[in-house]
C-alpha cells in the first residue's frame, strides 16, 4: 500500500482553509448525533515517529465536546501491561456508546516494531494480525466505528523534524529512541508497515493513508475521512447485520439430558480423604504458576443452587490470596452496558502468574440475555464466535482456560431451594428470581445445550460436572484444575 501509494494531490492553501472550516462544523454537529444514537467511535492514529500524530489528535479534538472523548497514548508498554494478553490494553480503552476514544499509536505499531526488531517471527506475527482482525470485526459487529489512520512521511522529512525537535530542551523529549531507530532502518520499517497495512486492511475497518508532510493538509484528510466514516456508520446501523460463521475447531459434547448424574457419587469420608491432598497439590502448583508466569482463567456456569459457590471456596482455600481474584458477575452497570458486552470481562482478566475465577461469565449473553430478551437474536447468535475469539486469544497468549458447567437435575434443584428457605443462614441465597428462572428450565436447557456445543473448542472445552452429589463435584473440579496446571507446567 505505501510503496505503491498514489499520494493525493494537495489542494491550494485557500481551498484547504475552506474545506477545514466545513469539516470542523460537520464534526461538531455529528457528535450530537453520535450521543443521541449511541454510536461509539474508536480512532486509531498510527504512523512514523515525528509524523505529528499527537498534534493532529489535538487539532481534531478541539471540535468535540471534552465530555465526549478520551485520548490514550499507547506507545509504551509498561511492565504490568506486558503481563496481560496482547489485546488487553486496547480492549479496556474502547469508548462508551456515544463517545470517542483516540489512540495515539496502538496495535499496529506494537506488532510492526516487534517484527522490525525481529522479536516476532512470521508465525507469531500472523497470529497477532489474525487476533487484531477478529478484535476489529467484533467491535464493528457490535456497532462500533473503528477508523484507522496511518500518517506517512518520507525519510528525509522524518529526519528533518527530529533534528528540529532535538534542537530545543523543551521538545527534545519528543524524539524517542524508537524514532531514531526507525529513521536509521527506514527501508526495513517501510516494508513491514506496508505488509501490515495490506494484511490488516478490511472492508469493515479499512486503513486511511494520510499524507502528513503538511499539518493542515493532514488534518483535512483525517477530518473528512472521519466525518464520512461517521455518516456511513450511522447509515449501517439501520441495516441487518450478517452473522459470521463459526470457524473454530469444536469438541463433540453430550446433551445435558445424556449426563448420568446418579452414578457420580462420593461418600463424605472419601471426600474428606481426597480433599486435602488435592488442595496441597494445588497450593504448590500456584507457586510454580507464579514463578513460570502462567495466567489461569476458571469459569463457572450452571443451574441456580448447583454448588458453584461451595466449589469455588474449596479452590480458593488452597491459593495464596495475593495471587487470585474471584469475580461474581451480576447485571452490568450503566458504564458497562454502554460498551461492548465483553469489555467488563477483559478488564477482569488476570496478569501472568495470577488466577481469575469467574462466578458466572460472558456466557450470560447466550443464556439469560437470550432467554430474557436483553439482547437481539442477531446479537446472541453472533456471540458464539465472539466468545470463541476471546478465549482463543487467551489460550494463544498462554493462559489456562477452564470452563465448568455445574449440572444438577430439576428435582435436586427444588430440594436445595427448599433447604435454603428453611435455613436462616442460607435464606439470602434464594430469591424470587431463582423460582422464576426455574419455570423456564426447558428454555434454559435448550440454550445451554447450544452454548456447550458451539463453544466447546479444542483450546477451551467445556467440562460438565455431575453436581447432584456435592462431594463428587468438588473433587472432580479440583482434580481437573490440578491436572490442567500440571500438564501445562510440564
Amino acid at each position: 500500500m505505501l510503496e505503491n501509494w498514489a499520494v493525493p494531490q494537495k489542494p491550494e492553501r485557500e481551498e484547504i482553509k475552506l474545506r477545514l472550516r466545513t469539516a470542523k462544523e460537520r464534526l461538531s454537529k455529528q457528535q450530537m448525533c453520535l450521543k443521541e444514537h449511541g454510536l461509539p467511535v474508536l480512532v486509531l492514529m498510527e504512523g512514523w515517529g515525528a509524523a505529528g500524530k499527537g498534534s493532529l489528535i489535538g487539532k481534531i479534538i478541539k471540535n468535540i465536546d471534552p465530555r465526549f472523548f478520551k485520548v490514550a497514548t499507547m506507545e509504551n508498554i509498561g511492565d504490568q501491561e506486558d503481563r496481560y494478553p496482547f489485546l488487553h490494553r486496547y480492549f479496556v480503552q474502547i469508548p462508551e456508546a456515544g463517545k470517542f476514544t483516540f489512540l495515539d499509536s496502538g496495535w499496529m505499531n506494537e506488532i510492526c516494531m516487534g517484527r522490525a526488531r525481529k522479536e516476532l517471527d512470521s508465525k507469531e506475527y500472523a497470529k497477532k494480525v489474525e487476533s487484531v482482525q477478529r478484535f476489529e470485526r467484533q467491535l464493528v459487529d457490535n456497532g462500533y466505528l473503528v477508523i484507522k489512520f496511518f500518517c506517512h512521511i518520507s525519510r528525509e522529512e522524518q529526519k528533518k523534524r527530529m533534528d528540529k525537535l532535538s534542537e530545543k530542551k523543551d521538545t527534545r523529549w519528543r524524539v524517542s529512541e524508537e524514532d531514531v531507530w526507525q529513521n536509521k532502518h527506514y527501508k526495513r520499517c517501510l516494508k513491514i508497515f506496508d505488509n501490515y497495512l495490506r494484511d490488516a486492511d478490511s472492508p469493515v475497518s479499512p486503513w486511511y493513508l494520510v499524507d502528513a508532510s503538511c499539518e493542515k493538509w493532514a488534518q483535512l484528510q483525517i477530518l473528512e475521512a472521519l466525518c464520512r466514516g461517521i455518516e456511513i456508520a450511522m447509515e449501517n446501523r439501520k441495516r441487518a447485520v450478517l452473522i459470521p460463521q463459526n470457524v473454530f475447531s469444536l469438541k463433540k459434547m453430550p446433551q445435558l439430558s445424556e449426563v448420568g448424574l446418579g452414578k457420580k457419587v462420593l461418600s463424605e469420608s472419601d471426600y474428606r480423604r481426597q480433599l486435602k491432598p488435592l488442595q496441597d497439590r494445588l497450593r504448590a502448583l500456584h507457586n510454580r504458576l507464579y514463578r513460570k508466569q502462567v495466567p489461569v482463567v476458571i469459569c463457572y456456569e450452571g443451574w441456580d443452587a448447583a454448588g458453584k459457590g461451595g466449589n469455588i471456596k474449596r479452590i480458593t482455600e488452597a491459593l495464596d490470596p495475593r495471587g487470585f481474584e474471584v469475580h461474581p458477575i451480576a447485571s452490568p452497570e450503566p458504564h458497562e452496558k454502554a460498551r461492548h458486552y465483553l469489555w467488563r470481562f477483559w478488564t477482569r482478566l488476570p496478569k501472568t502468574g495470577h488466577i481469575a475465577i469467574f462466578d458466572r461469565t460472558w456466557y450470560g449473553r447466550v443464556m439469560v440475555e437470550r432467554i430474557e430478551g436483553f439482547c437481539t437474536r442477531e446479537e446472541w447468535q453472533r456471540a458464539y464466535r465472539e466468545i470463541n475469539d476471546m478465549e482463543s486469544h487467551l489460550a494463544h497468549s498462554g493462559a489456562i482456560v477452564l470452563k465448568f458447567w455445574m449440572q444438577i437435575d430439576k428435582d435436586e434443584q427444588e430440594r436445595r431451594f427448599k433447604e435454603r428457605m428453611e435455613n436462616p443462614q442460607k435464606q439470602w441465597k434464594i430469591t424470587d428470581e431463582d423460582w422464576r428462572n426455574r419455570e423456564k428450565w426447558e428454555l434454559y436447557e435448550e440454550a445451554v445445550n447450544e452454548m456447550i456445543i458451539r463453544t466447546s473448542t479444542s483450546y477451551a472445552p467445556w467440562i460438565i460436572v455431575e453436581g447432584n452429589n456435592k462431594y463428587y463435584a468438588r473433587v472432580k473440579v479440583l482434580e481437573t484444575v490440578v491436572n490442567a496446571m500440571e500438564e501445562r507446567l510440564k
